[in-house]
């Protein structure tokens, strides 16, 4: 089986006990074939949690959940040196915290201080963590996925722009529809009825790593290149594209967003079965590619415009060749 048919077939197994979210499961493997991190944004209750551990289950991967609340501290998610009493001789030895996992799942991310925000994002930024002065290395296939929840904002600490630039990609979850919402019912009643179901054998991961090594090499022509380069230049320079692109937009995205929707358009393209990107993959992905890394002005708020819809906008007003 090649890489391509054995990521599909992954695809195909999330998707059996996932309904409704198909587009998220398409850009979690989109993030995970592109090597980089994902913030998803939904209401309690819609598989965001689900979709990870499915994801777990199914990949030769070891899963680690950090629930962030308001006394996590920067410790609790990177490791700690532990002291040990060895007959008389005393020795610390670094206990390694959930950090060191292959999907690490960081739940309401925006519910903890900025300082243990930063030790997880330091570490998926560095890939390493250094404690008393020592670094470890984490290992090669690491995907931290962050949920945040868009209401019940008292109390929380939301991430700021330099922090969010990190993340890949944002994904934001929508309800199913009616039909999917009965789909879930069923899969729940049968899951809840059922024995213990067979183990199904996992996906090694040298087939992500040998996924990677084909996207590495999916063509991006020099046209395609111009194009998403005047994507990311019209959230700097609004004013040459559209009026209100220039009343909208106050900072654009950071050369991070750049190198974002490059990776993220080569995967996407490789999952479609292509060895060349077309501007169709990079207008699929900008959305979750942009959406994070643009900062609005106060008459884009005041007139209630979302960061879809500029991106939008952009998509609509750059030249495609």
């Amino acid at each position: 089986m090649s890489a391509r048919d054995s990521i599909l077939e992954l695809k195909k197994r999330i998707g059996t006990s996932i309904i409704g979210q198909q587009a998220a499961i398409d850009r979690l493997l989109v993030a995970l074939l592109a090597d980089g991190h994902v913030l998803m944004e939904g209401l309690p209750g819609l598989a965001k949690t689900r979709t990870i551990k499915t994801l777990a289950k199914n990949l030769e991967s070891e899963f680690r959940r950090i629930q962030f609340t308001p006394d996590l501290l920067p410790a609790d998610v990177t490791g700690s040196e532990v002291y040990y009493d060895e007959g008389g001789k005393g020795t610390f030895k670094f206990q390694p915290g959930p950090i060191f996992g292959n999907l690490v799942l960081a739940d309401e991310i925006n519910r903890a201080p900025a300082k243990a925000q930063a030790a997880l994002l330091e570490a998926m930024e560095e890939r390493q963590v250094t404690v008393a002065g020592t670094t470890h290395a984490l290992p090669p296939l690491f995907l931290v996925m962050a949920t945040q929840n868009p209401i019940e904002q008292e109390g929380t600490y939301p991430l700021p722009e330099a922090q969010t630039d990190r993340f890949l990609m944002k994904v934001i979850l929508g309800y199913g529809t009616d039909d999917e919402e009965r789909q879930i019912l069923r899969l729940v009643r049968g899951e809840e009825g059922a024995t213990k179901p067979p183990e199904t054998a996992k996906l090694p991961q040298q087939v992500v790593t040998d996924a990677r090594a084909e996207i590495h090499k999916v063509f991006v022509s020099e046209a395609l290149e111009k194009y998403i380069v005047s994507v990311i230049a019209a959230t700097r320079r609004p004013g040459d594209f559209s009026a209100d692109l220039k009343k909208w937009i106050q900072v654009g995205a950071s050369p991070r967003g750049t190198l974002a929707l490059d990776r993220c358009s080569r995967a996407y393209a490789w999952l479609q079965g292509r060895d060349h990107v077309t501007p169709d993959d990079v207008r699929a992905i900008a959305p979750e590619c942009l959406r994070h890394r643009l900062i609005l002005s106060y008459e884009a708020a005041a007139d209630g415009t979302a960061p879809d819809q500029v991106v939008a906008e952009i998509i609509k007003k750059v030249a495609v060749p």
